[in-house]
């Protein structure tokens, strides 16, 4: 069973978001907190948690400050869940560590597919950051001939974590991990974090770890 944390101020929203995501996901072990300190709280208790889905408007949160604060208290993958889907917001979170980005603007439909992307180990972004972002000069599809290490690699660069703590779970060095985002980088026609996540959006990949 997998564990999520859902972390939104919003009760009547946080409550019936949590109960589309119980229906659509029965496997999920759903978490909830109403601001960044129950967040920390719950992830001081449960860390086994997979996600944590985070609204930006958390009254003790600051925005995207709150990204990198739970980035360093969790390796859960971080979703952001706001009704800000502006270019610059949604492209700062992901610098900040931010695996994915889901517009409360949207459908219930595309949210729910949103949320099944982000469920299989995928990278959800806005339809329209996707669509004005520059396609990467490699093939469609999951195969972007990286070795398995370079693969796992790239799913934790995803997942938002520091180059220190892929090297630290990889049990490699930093300097190994930098080699193996240089080859990432070059496959995925980018030059930095953030547009490596775009392009594996764009790309549609599923990056799961090996069992």
């Amino acid at each position: 069973m997998k564990k999520a944390l859902l972390v939104d101020d919003h009760v009547f929203l946080r409550e019936a978001l949590a109960m589309v995501m119980t229906q659509e996901f029965p496997f999920l072990d759903l978490l909830q907190a109403g601001n960044l300190a129950e967040a920390r709280a719950v992830l001081d208790a449960h860390a086994d948690v997979d996600l944590v889905l985070l609204d930006l408007t958390l009254p003790d949160g600051h925005g995207l400050e709150a990204v990198p604060q739970l980035r360093e208290r969790t390796q859960a993958t971080l979703v952001v869940i706001s009704a800000d889907d502006s270019h610059d917001t949604v492209l700062a979170a992901i610098q900040a560590g931010a695996a994915g980005y889901i517009p409360k603007t949207s459908a219930s439909s595309a949210m729910l597919e949103a949320l099944r992307v982000v469920m299989a180990g995928g990278v959800y972004l806005p339809r329209a950051l996707l669509d004005a972002a520059p396609a990467p000069a490699v093939p469609d599809g999951p195969d972007l001939g990286l070795s398995p290490r370079q693969g796992d690699v790239l799913r934790m660069l995803i997942e938002g974590k520091s180059n220190k703590l892929i090297s630290r779970e990889l049990a490699i060095s930093e300097s190994t991990v930098k080699t193996h985002l240089a080859a990432i980088f070059r496959r995925l026609d980018a030059s930095t974090r953030t547009q490596a996540v775009v392009a594996a959006a764009r790309l549609g990949l599923r990056l799961v770890p090996a069992p």
